[in-house]
């Protein structure tokens, strides 16, 4: 199995010409060629990352965040693409791409908390890899199966997430829930021309909470690394399914700290 086999694979999941203008995603270090047998993967590619993927000696981390986002100006020893360069190890990043595909973050988002025939949340025009222009949605909404009060709602949320919450309430029971992993703020509107109760998201600015209030949604923001994290496990056991012969690693690692 090579690198590229698994570029390929992720290719088809949540093609690459998804990703959005302010994206890199892709293969972002190492060489297509490479063989590789074990495979890390991760929401972020830290120092203590790529510590484990040597430990491991995995060949190949899959990211969802861009190990390299902004350009470069120099790559010095200790910074982590120097790092993965020195150790021989490629990484995959499937950012916006994997937010839009069906089956991606906002997916798995709104399957741990219990949605069903979900529906599209904000439209994105994008194109397929026939370089075709389509229509694909950032974040979800649909119902959960019982209403529920505001805070048991963000109570929830962090019972099945993690981490921590901040919420408003706003002015009716939850049964309607709209989803966007990361920071989905700017997804409020949808959100609430959809008719939903509440949204999930974070990142969330102080005058956008107090906008949400506003119109009585309950607004949920969970944490960035949290309302991803949740496509981790899913996405190793596909490329489980897929690469039987792989040894296929999960890593989750929130460096943010709450005190």
């Amino acid at each position: 199995m090579l690198v590229s086999d698994v570029f390929s694979w992720i290719d088809q999941l949540a093609p690459f010409s998804y990703a959005m203008d302010f994206d890199n995603s892709g293969l972002l270090v190492g060489n297509p060629s490479q063989p590789v047998e074990k495979i890390l993967v991760v929401l972020d590619c830290t120092p203590a990352v790529v510590h484990q993927a040597v430990e491991a000696g995995a060949g190949l981390i899959v990211t969802h965040h861009p190990v390299i986002f902004d350009p470069l100006k120099q790559i010095t020893a200790g910074s982590v693409v120097y790092q993965l360069v020195s150790a021989g190890i490629a990484v995959i990043c499937a950012h916006t791409n994997l937010d839009l595909a069906r089956g991606g973050v906002n997916d798995a988002l709104a399957r741990r908390l219990g949605l069903k025939c979900l529906e599209g949340l904000t439209p994105v025009s994008c194109t397929d890899r026939e370089g075709r222009p389509v229509t694909e949605y950032l974040g979800r909404v649909s119902f959960i199966p019982e209403p529920m009060a505001p805070g048991d709602f963000a109570r929830f949320v962090k019972k099945q997430l993690g981490g921590n919450v901040r919420y408003t309430c706003g002015n009716r029971p939850v049964h309607r829930v709209a989803v966007c992993g990361g920071a989905g703020a700017d997804c409020l509107a949808d959100a609430l021309s959809t008719g939903a109760d509440a949204l999930v998201t974070s990142e969330v600015k102080h005058h956008i909470f107090l906008l949400a209030a506003q119109h009585g949604l309950t607004l949920v923001d969970a944490g960035h690394f949290h309302t991803e994290n949740v496509v981790i496990e899913p996405l190793c056991q596909q490329i489980r399914d897929y690469f039987p012969q792989a040894e296929v690693i999960a890593h989750h690692l929130d460096e943010i700290q709450v005190l």
